[in-house]
Parts: C-alpha cells; structure tokens; sequence
C-alpha cells in the first residue's frame, strides 16, 4: 500500500469510529457557517460583552440593550441621555443619526462605567457626534459625563463617524466624521483640514475626557485631544493585540473605501487626497503647503462601506489567526485580510452566496466570532467553523 492510500485508510478510519476531538479538528480545513443568536434588533451598530453569555447591544435605530445570549431577553437601558436625536430616516432618508459604539471600561467590574457615541441634537440648530460615558448601575445609567461634544452643531445628518477603542495604554480613541455629503459644501479650508474644526479628526483622550499630557501638539490653535486628521467617515476602529497598533475603516465617496494604520498626527489627506472620486466633481481642494499625506493600507477598487473591523483572535478558526475581519454595509461584504508586519498579503470575501449589510464584527471574551446585521429585523450571528 503505497503512503497516499495509508494516508486515506486512517482518516476514513478516524471518521469512521467518530472521533470528532477538537484536536482531531485543529487539523482539518473548517469552513465558516452562520448561526443566528439574536434577531429582532433595530439597526444594531455596537456589542460590548459583559461575559461570554451576557452583552450590551446599541440599536443605531433603537435603544442600548442588555441581552442575554442564552435565554436570549433583552432588557432596554434606562437614562440614555436625552438629546439624542431622532433614529435614521425620520428626518430624511439618508440620516445616519442614531446611537453608535457602547464600550465598557476595562475595569468594570470596579469601575462600572459605560462609554457611549451618539448623534445629539440642539434645538433650532441641528446635530452632531458626541461621546459621553455613564455608571451602570440596576440596568440604568447615572453619574452622566459629556468627554467630547463636536461642536459646531449642524443640519447635515451624515458622517458622524462615532467609532471608539480602547487602546493597550488605557486611553480611549474616537473618530469623528466630517459631516458634509457634498465636497462642494466645504469652507475655504476644508473641515478635516482644519485643526481648529473639531470634525473630520480622531481623538485620543483620558477615560474622564481629559486630554493626555503625551497626545502630539497640532499648534495652540488646534481642538483638543487631537491625534489625527483628514477623516471623512470613519466608523471602525480596533487594535490589533500582536503590535497594539490601531486600525481603522475609512469611508469614501465614488469607491474610496480604505484601511489604514492610525499614527500620532498623521494626516490621512481627505478631502484633497482620495484613492476614489469625489462625489461634486466641480469640487478642487486648495493647496495645502508643508502638508504630508498618509497612504492607506489597503483600499478597495468598488464601494464596500467598511465599518466596525476586528482581529481575530480565537481558536475556531486556526487558519484565521491574527486576521484582520472587516464588516462592510455595500454590496453586504465580509472580509478576511491576512497581513505581514503592515502589510496586507491576502484578501478572502466570506459569504458570497448570502450577503447582508454588516454593522459591526466583534470577538467575545471566549473567542468567538459575532457580527452584527444593518437591518430592521437586525441579528447577532455567530461565524462558526463547519467541518
């Protein structure tokens, strides 16, 4: 019997007397299959896990839930602030207003604090992105704190950006959207070129909504906490646990969907620079002299929407390992990156035969993998290898 037939007698063998070890596995090509946890949510945009059998989940249309994963109820949270303005398509159909991202602090069980994005209104003036955080105590939250407000309030209802992380030194890291849907709306310096405008940027700041002693120094002039600018919408952002570098989703107008690296007072070029088109085409951005621009790592040739990426650390999918996963909301896409240093060396599109609009890809405590569907019949949806 020649090896090649010895090799097919044992593995039929192993089937064959059922030995289905999950180290028999580890060595076998598994294949993701979904496996609906949780429907009937509004829009979600952002899990936290509490545990591995209990999370908080934000309904973009909706409310901030606690749900449990087994008996799957779910509880709405009292004492979400009161300005926060109408849910998507009230005002008008393109509106992305709504609740964003919930974290929980990484000392929560002594420190219950509860951190939370959201699109807020004043009256008479329009809205904008503001990150708050909370005490969560009886299903309610209390002890309200506003950490950044990003003013000027407006009646553009797009690009709040709105995606948080905690990064391994502790502070927390914000992007804000720059607000506008047509270039052609933007002042003499555009609004994420702009140190003194506080959108279109992203923020390092101190758990209470100080402004760390080390952030880089953007000139007198500029808006505090800030880290790095030229965004337009960003909306993912994570770390990833093998460097503890920072990765975020960025989304452009005509294709112009990227990924990149966040850097201290890096400039990702928006509007003036963009691996797609822009949507006014009359729109030229001014020269800016003495300006740098940040490449991306990678950017797509077709809209994709990336939005709340993750890296994958679990064991269900050992060929996974260290992957960067990367939800997106056109086309209803997920991806997996294999990457090298930072340098993306593979892309894989997952699901091709069953696509939905994704909000939010997010890992549990016990390494499993959760994505959250843009829907009005919104679902938890657990990736599991099927062998």
């Amino acid at each position: 019997m020649n090896k090649l037939m010895l090799s097919l007698t044992v593995v039929l063998m192993g089937c064959s007397q059922g030995q289905k070890s999950s180290k028999q596995h580890s060595n076998l090509p598994s294949f993701p299959s979904k496996k609906i946890i949780l429907e009937g949510l509004n829009h979600p945009w952002s899990i936290a896990f509490l545990s591995n059998k209990e999370a908080l989940i934000s309904e973009k249309d909706g409310n901030l839930l606690r749900v449990d994963l087994q008996s799957k109820e779910k509880y709405i949270i009292k004492g979400f602030p009161t300005d926060l303005t109408d849910s998507i398509r009230v005002i008008h159909f393109g509106d992305n207003s709504g609740i964003f991202e919930v974290l929980i602090d990484p000392h929560f069980e002594t420190e219950p604090w509860i951190y939370m994005s959201y699109a807020a209104k004043k009256k008479g003036v329009g809205t904008t992105t503001k990150v708050v955080r909370a005490k969560l105590e009886n299903d309610s939250l209390v002890n309200h704190e506003t950490l950044i407000e990003a003013e000027p309030y407006t009646r553009e209802y797009f690009h709040y950006g709105g995606g948080m992380v905690f990064g391994p030194d502790g502070k927390i890291y914000v992007t804000i959207g720059e607000r506008l849907f047509w270039e052609r709306d933007e002042p003499e310096i555009p609004i994420a070129q702009d140190v003194k405008d506080k959108r279109g940027k992203i923020y390092r700041i101190n758990p209470d909504g100080s402004i760390p002693d080390d952030n880089p120094d953007f000139g007198k002039e500029a808006v505090p906490g800030l880290y790095g600018m030229g965004i337009r919408a960003a909306q993912g952002i994570t770390v990833q646990p093998e460097t503890n570098k920072i990765w975020f989703s960025e989304h452009g107008t005509i294709q112009g969907d990227e990924i990149n690296i966040l850097e201290a007072r890096a400039n990702y070029g928006w509007p003036n620079v963009t691996s797609g088109k822009l949507r006014s085409s009359d729109y030229k951005p001014p020269k800016l002299d003495g300006v740098s621009f940040t490449p991306p790592v990678w950017f797509w040739h077709h809209t994709v929407a990336p939005t709340g990426l993750t890296f994958y650390t679990g064991d269900e999918f050992p060929q996974w390992k260290n992957n960067l996963i990367v939800p997106g909301l056109s086309r209803g896409s997920l991806w997996r990156f294999r990457i090298e240093d930072e340098t993306i060396k593979s892309a894989e599109e997952l699901f091709l035969d069953d696509r939905v609009r994704i909000r939010k890809a997010r890992q549990s405590p016990d390494g499993k993998l959760y994505i959250l569907t843009d829907e009005d019949n919104g679902k938890l949806i657990q990736i599991k290898p099927q062998y």
